[in-house]
């Protein structure tokens, strides 16, 4: 056979079966029988089969395409999204199209549905912000296509989503800093009108409650999940007559701009200003000192959102929303706060 693509013919006589087995076997479809599922199994791999992607459309009547949809400015976060939607996929041998989208509501909605329509995709997993869009999920339903939700916000819908626990991790953190004994903790929100944004500064707010610490306006400061937002409301915050001695950002490349703010205005980390961020992205551990933060399992976020994707294709049942935990990680940019006495304060 050497000089041509082997084809499903050659698996089907090298096993002795028909075409519409080996098909089937491919497929991972049902009522076929073990014995000869090892035997095509085994044809397939001695001749180094790879089945074109329009024959198995042709024999399933599916597109084995799966899109993920994102507008999101953090590289970082996308980056892992990616990947962890892909390793899903791979697995069950679907393809995953990605497609970057921005622009008013009305242009992003149009550019969704052409993507999906012109790719005849399966179905469609969808990152934050997107994923809180209710537009969105009317003009998906309109077109009966299956999706799944990362990190989605509030509204009610059918759909299957994945998600962490926002408030209560940014309520651990800002209770760890305390801990260490700080009373004067900045905050850094994300992106605006994001669902996340204001879950993690909810559980700011709540910390700072259930210590009786007050919340301190002028402390809190909008930027937009980039570094330079982090970098800029760094700037502010060390400006104040009363500077924080803690600064917690919305993300970790917030908290990056941050820690550069503090080596450019000589405000040393942790001696003189602790700095904690949120996601565990990369930057969280190439930048110095490594930043403590909450560890949102992003990878696994996307794994999971892919899984319950492929659940709802191949069995046509809709499985149950998945909550990950968070994990907070200590590292070296949060120490005790300057003159600090509290008696469970201690250096992380």
């Amino acid at each position: 056979m050497s000089g041509r693509r082997t084809s499903i013919n050659d698996v089907a006589k090298a096993a002795g079966v028909a075409i519409k087995t080996v098909s089937r076997v491919l497929n991972n479809e049902p009522n076929v029988r073990e014995e000869t599922r090892a035997q095509v199994l085994a044809a397939v791999k001695r001749l180094n089969y790879h089945p074109s992607l329009s024959a198995r459309s042709l024999a399933s009547r599916r597109s084995y395409l799966v899109g993920l949809v994102y507008d999101n400015p953090s590289a970082n976060y996308t980056i892992e999204v990616q990947r962890g939607a892909l390793a899903r996929c791979r697995e069950a041998k679907f393809l995953l199209l990605l497609h970057e989208v921005a622009g008013r509501t009305e242009e992003v909605m149009q550019d969704i549905l052409t993507f999906a329509n012109q790719t005849h995709l399966d179905g469609l997993i969808v990152a934050p912000p997107l994923s809180e869009s209710a537009e969105l999920i009317r003009a998906l339903d309109a077109q009966a296509l299956p999706f799944v939700r990362i990190a989605p916000n509030e509204i009610k819908h059918r759909s299957p989503y994945v998600d962490i626990d926002d408030e209560a991790a940014a309520r651990e953190m800002t209770e760890y800093l305390i801990g260490l004994g700080h009373r004067s903790i900045g905050f850094i929100i994300g992106r605006p009108g994001h669902f996340a944004s204001g879950e993690r500064l909810r559980g700011y707010k709540a910390a700072l409650k259930n210590h009786k610490i007050p919340y301190v306006p002028e402390y809190v400061r909008q930027g937009d999940f980039l570094f330079d937002s982090g970098l800029e409301m760094t700037r502010q915050l060390l400006a104040l007559p009363k500077r924080p001695t803690a600064i917690f950002a919305g993300n970790d490349d917030m908290a990056a701009g941050a820690l550069m703010a503090a080596h450019e205005m000589g405000v040393a980390v942790p001696q003189q200003l602790s700095i904690a961020g949120f996601d565990d992205a990369a930057i969280a551990r190439t930048v110095w000192p490594p930043l403590t933060t909450i560890c949102q399992p992003t990878y696994q976020l996307a794994y999971r959102a892919a899984d319950l994707l492929l659940e709802m294709l191949l069995s046509g049942t809709t499985p149950k929303p998945a909550r990950l935990a968070h994990t907070l990680v200590r590292r070296d940019s949060t120490a005790v706060a300057p003159n600090s006495r509290t008696p469970n304060s201690r250096s992380q």
